[in-house]
């Protein structure tokens, strides 16, 4: 099939327009108002931002090796949970050794509030569910509030159209179905309700996350909060916990929790008689009466396990619950039950996290490396194109090509990976420049020796390709294997050196071998009578 010039055509037409596309999307998604977007996510040294190392506190008693990894481990979900909810773009939150947490924060501008975030012990609650409903009588007050502190917003736009309904909020829907909020006359005088888009399978309020922001900051209002039913709250759901993508949780809920991290002594993912994956946890006795006689009082109700003050899931009590309990998670995976046996152990930690390292990178410092880099890569590029070209002559063109068709690809690789490009990465890809041309030295150095034993045109380029295959592949599948050595056993910029270097390898073969030799089969077909080539 690939002899055939029109699909060989196409298939490199496709990956290249694909690769295009990649790179708008992931412009798309970086965009920001006044700082523009980003075709590859660039690295914490090429944008700036803050590199932590935190390690457990343990106060000067040393921890046992075993305790201090398990730390470490609930530390860590603790501290992903954090950085996601902080909104940085492509964190990096990695364990180094038994005992160390990495954290780098590309592009994170307040860094006093990173530290103080990161720092921070965790909280864990268990806090009972409120019917969202309940909060119909207190709206109309609340939305008052809102439109006083924020005259501008929640107003119909000159002209937009109106239709009738109740603007679908507070409507349970069937677990599962897509949130739809209709727009309404009413509605769109409401800031708050407006922009609440109905409820999620849980009974909590969904928003979109475009809306986020604006509902978070209604929500701080003190005149909001004084408005609130005595004793309840609306705290956010953590947002990789979400049934509904592109819409995040808002729970109404008892501010008062029956139960903190303090008394919970252990929690374990286990398999229940039926072989249905179960959270067992177990309390201290003091707080095992308190606990027993709360959960009495509310069964059939949901309780919120609230981390950080995200819900993180919220299960229904099924009977009062003493110092032993367990959570029953119906049709989630055991892999699920873990994830949530290390968010209560994690609420549990006893010790805070400090900071052992810092380093911070300005923006200026990002600028000068990508500035540098880029002009490296122009001239390592641009000396590349005249050598091809000087040496081999119109063979050198059509190399000079599938090079232009080699940069596109590779960095669609990246953006495809969601990889991070650092300055080793561009390092790398500079590095992958040379070998993009140097199989199409061997191709044509062997089309060469072909020629000067007086083998036609057509027959020297396909010898000249089909001899070189061998020394091609060999020479790049070990750069291959020497990438995966230093991306599995390297850190940070060691790994982005080897994934850029490994997304140019195996965009420089696609391209010398395949799309080299497509431009020039397109030549000769076009030129039957050729006599020579010009390489």
């Amino acid at each position: 099939m690939f002899q055939n010039l029109k699909v060989r055509l196409g298939l490199i037409a496709l990956l290249t327009l694909a690769s295009i596309a990649l790179l708008v999307a992931n412009y798309n998604r970086t965009f920001k108002p006044g700082e523009g977007g980003q075709i590859v996510t660039l690295g914490l040294d090429l944008q700036g931002g803050a590199h932590y190392a935190l390690e457990v506190n343990d106060a000067g008693v040393p921890m046992p090796a075993r305790d201090r990894a398990d730390a470490i481990d609930r530390a860590l979900k603790v501290v992903r949970l954090r950085v996601d909810e902080m909104g940085t773009s492509e964190p990096i939150v990695q364990k180094a050794g038994n005992d160390r947490i990495i954290v780098e924060l590309a592009g994170e501008k307040d860094l006093t509030r990173a530290k103080a975030v990161l720092q921070r012990s965790a909280f864990l609650q268990f806090q009972i569910v409120h019917n969202p409903a309940d909060l119909q009588a207190v709206f109309p007050r609340i939305e008052q509030a809102i439109a006083a502190a924020y005259p501008n917003e929640g107003k119909p736009a000159a002209g937009a159209p109106q239709t009738t309904g109740n603007g679908g909020l507070l409507q349970t829907r069937p677990n599962g179905a897509r949130p739809n909020a209709p727009v309404d006359s009413a509605s769109l005088a409401r800031p708050l309700q407006s922009k609440i888009a109905g409820a999620g399978g849980n009974g909590q309020l969904l928003v979109a996350d475009a809306d986020t922001a604006a509902v978070g900051r209604y929500l701080a209002l003190p005149q909001v909060k004084a408005l609130m039913p005595r004793g309840t709250e609306l705290i956010w759901g953590v947002k990789a916990a979400e049934e509904q993508p592109g819409f995040s949780s808002l729970w109404f809920v008892d501010a008062n929790p029956m139960m903190t991290g303090d008394n919970l002594t252990n929690a374990q993912a286990q398999t229940d008689q039926f072989n249905r994956p179960i959270v067992a946890f177990e309390l201290n006795h003091r707080s095992g009466r308190r606990f027993e006689k709360a959960t009495g009082d509310h069964i059939g109700d949901k309780m919120a396990i609230v981390l950080d003050d995200r819900v993180y899931t919220a299960p229904v009590i099924q009977g009062a619950i003493n110092t032993r309990g367990q959570i029953e998670l119906g049709r989630a995976s055991m892999e699920e039950a873990s994830e949530l046996a290390l968010v209560l152990r994690a609420g549990a930690l006893p010790v805070p996290l400090h900071i052992v390292e810092e380093r911070s990178v300005g923006p200026s410092l990002g600028s000068d490396s990508i500035h540098k880099g880029i002009i490296a890569g122009i001239v390592g590029i641009g000396l590349v194109i005249l050598m091809m070209v000087f040496i081999y002559h119109f063979s050198g063109v059509l190399a000079v090509l599938a090079l232009a068709i080699y940069v596109v690809l590779s960095l669609g690789m990246l953006a495809l990976m969601k990889a991070t490009l650092t300055f080793p990465g561009i390092a790398g890809l500079i590095l992958s420049v040379g070998m993009a041309v140097d199989a199409n030295v061997l191709i044509f150095e062997r089309i060469r020796e072909e020629l000067d034993h007086g083998r036609s045109i057509r027959a020297a380029v396909n010898e000249g390709f089909h001899h070189a295959m061998r020394a091609i592949v060999d020479s790049n599948v070990t750069t291959l294997i020497t990438c995966a050595i230093l991306f599995y056993t390297g850190t940070g910029p060691i790994r982005g050196f080897a994934v850029t270097l490994a997304a140019g390898v195996i965009a420089s073969f696609f391209t010398a071998v395949f799309t080299t030799r497509t431009l020039m089969s397109l030549y000769l077909e076009r030129r039957k009578s050729v006599q020579s080539l010009s390489i």
